[in-house]
């Protein structure tokens, strides 16, 4: 794709022109170019290899302090023409706000991360002998879904203070959904998903795999939770987001401005427990699924958003940072480092007097205080510091913001999804209910 970059930037310098000639007073240009390799597996065979391609346009505009976005699949002169003519209208009947903006100048950048093109034949040979292992290691083991592609993107965006970064980026990802039966039992289906520079290591060794696979197996015999109790539950690294999305999300703008979020106010104080360390880090070396540039047009830059419990910063873009008064962030989230502990993940099981240990949430979003209830998938009881068995599915429910600060360990184990990099987390004072 290398070759066509030229092409890309008179594409993307020409959109930006062609908002400027149509009167915008600021204006922004992403265009993305990627190809994407793809192998399937159904049935336990190799069945599928297609090769995609996808042009993706977004222009911003800002005019008379009313703003307008759109977005095209397609980069030809006529759907350009039309898109413009689009988005001016849109910011048009937009309502103005001063606090509407673009990135300042920054110095042009080049950024690269991975490799230019796809190994077929590495992809082919890892695929069969994920099948070949899986088959041997868990005969039992259904794989309903099975996926490893390659992307290779270049991403240009320019606007009209001076703004220039591009972006070439090659990147593999893996993505398995599976279950298990034996006799007329059938797990639950559960999944899993990794990206990775490389396809050094065999698949079932990445991420949580292997782990998953195994706890699949065991899950054909479940039993129910008996009664209701308050009790810790300890949130595997495949469970984390569903259980701290609730506190990055209250971060953003969009809760920040609208003054719902209950975090908007607590930089500098402790909103999790001391033992706590996470990082924002899109940009570096160990996380190999990160990005370069914000949506608002800035180089990311690498960030501690909690250290030892305490909130160091909001997840403010370029709007509610004007909006607000308060700091911009300095990348958009995402590509989570969280700090390992200092205890094994048995010494935590050991910890638990009686709990469970989640493996997958299902269920409603929390409201703006963090109060939540989800069902609990895939999951075990522990009593007396022993994994007992797997569990049917079970209720949970707790504030998130109060579970946060109860945290009671984190494990020296961390499982690397590629695009993060996550221990297993104990929490105290969670509603437990089963039958």
């Amino acid at each position: 794709m290398r070759h066509d970059v030229e092409k890309d930037v008179r594409i993307a310098k020409r959109s930006l022109e062609a908002l400027m000639k149509a009167g915008a007073d600021k204006a922004q240009t992403n265009l993305s170019i990627s190809e994407k390799h793809e192998m399937n597996i159904e049935a336990g065979e190799i069945n599928l290899l297609r090769t995609t391609f996808n042009t993706s346009l977004h222009l911003g505009v800002i005019k008379d302090s009313r703003n307008g976005h759109i977005g095209i699949s397609s980069s030809d002169e006529a759907s350009i023409e039309k898109a413009v003519s689009d988005v001016m209208d849109i910011a048009a009947g937009a309502h103005p706000d001063e606090a509407h903006d673009i990135a300042e100048r920054q110095e042009p950048a080049e950024f690269c991360k991975g490799p230019l093109e796809p190994d077929l034949d590495a992809m082919y040979d890892r695929l069969k002998s994920f099948v070949a292992t899986v088959g041997q290691r868990y005969p039992t083991i259904n794989l309903r879904q099975v996926i490893l592609s390659f992307t290779r993107s270049n991403n240009y965006v320019m606007n009209s203070n001076g703004v220039d970064f591009k972006t070439f980026k090659g990147i593999y990802h893996f993505v398995a959904m599976f279950s298990a039966s034996e006799d007329d039992k059938v797990s639950s289906l559960n999944g899993t998903g990794v990206s990775m520079l490389d396809l050094d290591r065999e698949l079932i060794d990445c991420g949580s795999v292997d782990m998953l696979l195994k706890q699949s197996v065991e899950q054909t015999a479940t039993r129910p939770i008996e009664g209701k109790f308050v009790g810790d539950v300890i949130v595997t690294p495949d469970a984390f987001g569903s259980i701290w999305g609730f506190l990055f999300g209250s971060l953003t703008d969009g809760p920040v401005v609208s003054d719902t979020s209950i975090y908007k106010d607590k930089v500098g104080e402790l909103v999790a427990g001391p033992q706590l360390t996470l990082h924002c880090r899109p940009v570096a070396d160990e996380i190999a699924d990160g990005y370069f540039v914000t949506s608002d047009g800035y180089a990311a830059q690498n960030s501690t958003l909690i250290e030892r419990g305490v909130l160091k910063g909001l997840l403010l873009g370029i709007y509610g940072s004007r909006k607000t008064g308060r700091a911009r962030a300095v990348n958009q989230g995402g590509a989570i480092v969280v700090e390992p502990g200092n205890q094994s993940l048995s010494d935590l099981v050991r910890s638990v007097e009686r709990g469970i240990l989640l493996c997958r949430l299902s269920g409603g979003a929390p409201n703006s205080y963090g109060d939540f209830s989800g069902v609990a998938k895939n999951s075990y009881l522990i009593e007396d510091g022993e994994i007992k068995y797997p569990i049917s599915e079970s209720m949970i429910s707790c504030n998130l913001a109060e579970a946060y600060k109860n945290i009671t360990g984190i494990s020296r184990e961390r499982v690397d999804f590629g695009s993060s990099i996550i221990p297993w987390i104990a929490l105290s004072g969670v509603t437990i209910s089963g039958k």
